[in-house]
């Protein structure tokens, strides 16, 4: 058994990452990821031995070319993730919120979206929830990192990660759907149609299209960015230095505004973008040119916002956990205490304020007009306490072919089940895509298939395939290799 071991590690926050490739026998073992890392295995069988040591060569011959090194494991340190840094004080509200249930994880949290039959809620112990809108926890996901964000494009959900990965929680068993890279700090995203729009530490926007590729790049003005939002018609992008607006072609700048403040979220409607800042405001930014439209004055710093349907009313969160609802025109109509953290995301639905906070928490608030009065006459509901079932299963990603291998059994000789969609791996142009091979499907139309199973020649069954703007399926259910 022959192994190398190569790195790849710039200066100035560049790349840093590892490249191992072990051969035994007919057997090549290939280990990559982020320095310091356990990162993801693919394992190969060759014919022959010298083919086996043929293809491992091709493979590090390809990596050195690009720049790596031979190296000694462990001679280099992991590069440390950022860890957003925030504080949290006790609230100055007269009043407390009306929080009809709380459930506590322990690990500060960032991720939430919130659909029409549950809740998403991601900490930065990698763990994932799906709780009912009552309060019930119904799932959970073990990431290996923390999870910064989490976003929804159409049915499909998505998780973006400190370990560079972005993950694809749709079905019961999560995979890494787009692989950022592992020198990339993620701080937040956002998808639109397939397409990934990614903010970062360093200030850089990212944005990759569904077959996990590279489209384009740019730095903006700033560092520490942790507003991106997408629509059809550009990406806005806020860090230190302000918002501004970039054609989703990645053809140019459309705008860019000052706002007063570093930018520390964002949010979206149909014609405008809301950035609330470190100067104890949320500004709303026209999508058309950038103007300010109107400003919704906070007490402290401001850590998360939202709106309702059409930003009739505007909801914010501070440092001081606080939370404020203002009318459209920017009048504060009121402001309330949570109860024990500050959020750090949040997002409106039905009459109810859904908040992640610094202490971990996921906090449903009654927002409707009767219990906000009820709330600041000091009349509040008790806070359910909601439980973590102690026999609730934990679904971790499969991120090697071997292991989606074994999620589940096939037919017997390469027969797909009754149901199933069967696809094939394919070299084109020296890049790995993947088609639809069972009738009745669009044979031009490439697949969203995890890059790291991709195996020229191989064949995959999925539960589900479903068609995307731009001429594309998008896999919902598991992936099971044919046998």
């Amino acid at each position: 058994m022959t192994t190398t071991y190569l790195e790849l590690s710039q200066d100035g926050g560049g790349a840093h990452k590892f490249y191992e490739v072990t051969v035994d026998g007919l057997e090549v073992s290939v280990r990559y990821g982020r320095i310091g890392a356990t990162g993801q295995t693919q394992r190969s069988s060759f014919a022959t031995a010298d083919k086996a040591r043929a293809a491992a060569a091709k493979k590090i011959g390809e990596k050195v070319r690009k720049g790596y090194a031979a190296a000694v494991p462990g001679g280099r340190a992991a590069r440390s993730v950022t860890r957003r840094a925030v504080g949290s004080a006790p609230s100055t509200a007269r009043a407390a919120a009306p929080v009809l249930w709380r459930f506590r994880t322990g690990s500060a949290a960032f991720g939430i979206h919130v659909d029409e039959d549950r809740i998403w809620m991601g900490n930065q112990a990698g763990d994932v929830f799906t709780l009912d809108h009552g309060g019930e926890v119904l799932a959970r996901f073990g990431l290996p990192d923390g999870v910064k964000c989490l976003v929804a494009d159409d049915f499909w959900i998505y998780a973006g990660c400190d370990d560079g990965k972005v993950y694809d929680l749709s079905s019961k068993l999560p995979f890494a759907a787009y692989d950022i890279a592992a020198d990339v700090d993620i701080f937040w995203l956002d998808i639109h149609e397939g397409v990934l729009d990614v903010a970062d530490r360093s200030g850089r926007l990212t944005v990759i299209d569904h077959e996990d590729e590279h489209q384009w790049s740019r730095s903006g003005r700033g560092e520490y960015a942790w507003m991106v939002r997408a629509d059809g018609r550009a990406v806005y992008y806020g860090d230190t230095h302000g918002v501004a607006a970039y054609a989703a072609d990645g053809s140019g700048e459309l705008w860019h505004t000052p706002v007063d403040g570093a930018v520390l979220f964002g949010w979206q409607e149909d014609t405008a973008v809301y950035a609330g800042t470190g100067h104890r405001k949320v500004q709303r930014l026209a999508k058309r040119d950038g103007r300010v439209e109107a400003v919704y004055a906070c007490d402290a710093t401001v850590y998360a916002c939202a709106t309702s349907p059409g930003g009739r009313f505007v909801f914010a969160g501070d440092s001081a956990s606080s939370v404020y609802c203002f009318a459209e025109d920017g009048t504060r109509l009121w402001k309330l205490g949570i109860g024990g953290g500050s959020a750090l995301s949040m997002q409106y639905r039905d009459e109810r304020l859904y908040l992640v906070t610094t202490d971990g928490s996921l906090v449903c608030v009654d927002a409707s007009e009767a219990a906000i009065q009820a709330a600041q006459q000091g009349s509040v509901p008790v806070a359910r306490d909601v439980k973590l079932a102690a026999a609730l299963p934990t679904y971790t990603p499969a991120t090697t072919a071997s292991a989606v291998a074994s999620v589940a059994s096939v037919g017997a000789a390469g027969e797909a089940p009754a149901g199933s969609i069967v696809v094939e791996c394919a070299l084109e142009g020296g890049r790995s895509r993947v088609r639809v091979v069972s009738p009745g499907y669009e044979p031009a139309w490439n697949v969203q298939f995890p890059r790291a199973i991709r195996e020229p020649g191989a064949r995959f069954v999925v539960e589900a395939l479903h068609p995307a703007a731009g001429g594309f399926y998008r896999v919902r259910g598991e992936i099971r290799r044919l046998l």
